[in-house]
């Protein structure tokens, strides 16, 4: 690819510059475990449900999508909810809880390729950023010593606050494009996941890169990447 083409390059974090979206798997997996053996419901949670109606959402809408393909409906509830609350926001919460309980134990590393393809933009003065669902970017970011990395970040908590649609609404990434002062015809999309892959497509940037950790190449394409990688290294100029 010629990066010539692009002034910016916007990454989503979670499968993409980290292995977290492993970590997200697993708290997600024995979040809906413990809650459909305690509602008494049949159709066991699978790997499958993580990549169909959680993946790359903001947490709560992942909730509410996991929760509605199984028929259950739970109150919103508030963003302060204990993890104990049979609530929208109370489910997310102790997602988050088995969340940052693996991270702390076991940490996180970039992966090798992605930060290849990091340090050939930073020698070509290509502007990035970070745009996630994921309220937890800024610790992941530190746990794997890229927080220095990036000028912009928009995470879950900023999208919040701003009042942006999460994925798959292009709203954080054009917001993204923006403070980097960059156009979204000059921007290219890197995602992992179908929802941000829509996203990078219906927002109308320059290049949307599937990153297939798993979802599958044909997926990410069908929702609109026009480039499939497996590794970001494939990115870098040779």
């Amino acid at each position: 690819m010629n990066w010539d083409d692009y002034d910016a390059a916007l990454f989503d974090l979670d499968g993409v510059l980290t292995p977290t979206a492993d970590v997200h798997m697993r708290a997600w997996q024995r979040l809906f475990i413990d809650f459909l053996a305690s509602r008494g419901i049949a159709e066991p949670y699978q790997e499958s449900d993580y990549f169909d109606f959680i993946d790359g959402k903001p947490r709560y809408d992942g909730v509410r999508s996991f929760l509605a393909s199984r028929g259950v409906t739970l109150p919103d509830g508030e963003p302060t909810d204990g993890p104990e609350a049979q609530t929208v926001c109370g489910l997310g919460n102790r997602k988050n809880a088995f969340f940052a309980a693996v991270l702390t134990d076991e940490g996180v590393q970039a992966y090798p390729g992605s930060v290849a393809l990091l340090d050939h933009l930073a020698a070509r003065g290509t502007k990035v950023a970070v745009v996630s669902s994921s309220r937890n970017a800024p610790a992941v970011l530190k746990a794997a010593g890229l927080d220095d990395r990036f000028e912009v970040v928009i995470d879950g908590t900023v999208a919040e606050g701003l009042g942006l649609a999460g994925k798959p609404s292009p709203e954080t990434f054009v917001h993204a494009a923006e403070q980097l002062g960059a156009a979204v015809e000059r921007s290219v999309v890197l995602e992992d996941a179908l929802s941000g892959v829509a996203a990078g497509r219906t927002g109308g940037f320059g290049l949307v890169v599937g990153v297939d950790r798993g979802v599958g190449a044909d997926r990410l394409t069908e929702s609109g990447a026009d480039v499939v990688v497996s590794d970001l290294a494939e990115l870098v100029a040779r």
